[in-house]
């Protein structure tokens, strides 16, 4: 697995991002945003295979945790590593097709077939990872949504699965635009991500 360097990886993969997304003027249509957000969303899903790194926070019923993250999606499937920031203690959440295993807990490590039900029971957090690695690059996850546009055309706010996820501020990078502070709540559960980094898989 090979990821360049250059913030979004590959060449072509800026091009099309920078071309089906442009940040346009203000005042843009509607029409004409969800336009250019379904082109970034096909553009997005042909390069699926990324890494991601910054600062999460994650909180619901009074309890939570937060520090440095970072997310990989690969061929064989995703790979979620926390670091907390004042113990220096760290967990590696790895989903593959049979299951989902995660490591670095006392008593673990552990295994579950659903990954949502074990990130719930092993760390508390109730948290749809799977349409999580698609709002997080700014995009719809499958199924029924409701999106809403800011002025500059770009996605403002994803309304999906009871979930309401926020893009409050995007990065401009030599390969094209991706979220660089998002978040998602749904009553009570909060999750705020803030990337530093994004790198796209090349070839």
């Amino acid at each position: 697995m090979r990821f360049r360097l250059e913030w979004l990886g590959a060449a072509g993969l800026a091009l099309l991002l920078v071309a089906c997304a442009r940040a346009p003027i203000r005042g843009v249509e509607a029409s004409q945003a969800e336009q250019a957000q379904q082109q970034r969303e096909l553009t997005l899903q042909a390069h699926d295979r990324w890494r991601m790194s910054g600062r999460v926070a994650v909180s619901a019923n009074g309890e939570g945790g937060s520090g440095a993250v970072l997310w990989v999606e690969h061929e064989q499937g995703t790979d979620f590593e926390l670091r907390a920031p004042v113990t220096g203690r760290s967990w590696r959440l790895q989903v593959r097709e049979q299951g989902a295993l995660i490591e670095g807990l006392e008593g673990g490590p552990l295994s579950d077939p659903d990954p949502q039900r074990l990130l719930r029971e092993s760390v508390g957090w109730d948290i749809p990872l799977s349409s999580l690695r698609y709002w997080v690059r700014g995009a719809r996850a499958p199924g029924p949504a409701q999106i809403e546009f800011a002025e500059d055309g770009w996605p403002a706010r994803i309304e999906q699965q009871g979930w309401t996820v926020e893009f409050r501020e995007w990065m401009d990078t030599a390969s094209g635009r991706m979220p660089k502070r998002v978040f998602a709540s749904r009553g009570d559960q909060r999750v705020r991500l803030a990337a530093s980094r994004w790198q796209f898989e090349h070839g």
